[in-house]
């Protein structure tokens, strides 16, 4: 019985020593040390600059991406306006050409055979350096019509393509990059009937 009563007064006693729930430690404005305040703004300072720099930055990289991409595109598009007035020149040749068929050489003279021969090399050589510079040609014979890229003249009754198919190019167009220097002129399949 004693260890009984021993015990129950050391509970006791592990109850009265339990420490009463504290009130929080509140430090009045002049327990505050100033550097600390000043540290805060610092480091508050220190966020909003970080994070102006990072802002910038971003900037920055956008700006110098963009303006590679314009100085490309500058570049890739600058003899534009040229290479469309050259373009009549690459017709005439075209169209000399054309005047001048395999059954009109057969009976030419060896100085007319020589002269078609050159003008031949020369449209060649005007489409090569046409190509060097990104400026390729668009023969689209047997393409869908697309109305970005030819431009119809005239529609073909035909049974032998399917209608809205390009059957005759009056006139090769041209493209530079991605963009249309000028469409094809052609002639549209459509249904007879």
């Amino acid at each position: 019985m004693m260890e009984d009563a021993s015990k129950d007064t050391v509970a006791e006693e592990t109850k009265t020593t339990e420490a009463p729930e504290a009130d929080p430690v509140t430090l009045s404005d002049a327990e505050i040390d100033p550097r600390d305040t000043q540290i805060l703004a610092l480091k508050e300072e220190a966020g909003k600059l970080k994070d102006q720099l990072l802002r910038t930055l971003a900037e920055m990289d956008n700006l110098r991406k963009r303006t590679e991409r314009e100085k490309a595109e500058a570049t890739l598009y600058a003899a534009s306006n040229f290479a469309r007035d050259i373009l009549s020149v690459s017709d005439n040749m075209d169209r000399a050409l054309a005047t001048a068929e395999a059954d009109h050489l057969k009976e030419a003279t060896e100085p007319v055979k020589d002269l078609v021969a050159g003008v031949e090399m020369t449209r060649r050589e005007l489409l090569n350096v046409l190509e060097r510079h990104g400026i390729k040609r668009v023969d689209p014979v047997g393409e869908k019509f697309d109305p970005h890229f030819h431009q119809a003249m005239f529609e073909v009754p035909t049974n032998e393509q399917p209608p809205g198919t390009v059957v005759q190019v009056m006139q090769a167009g041209f493209r530079i990059g991605d963009r249309i220097l000028r469409p094809a002129l052609v002639g549209v399949a459509k249904a007879p009937g």
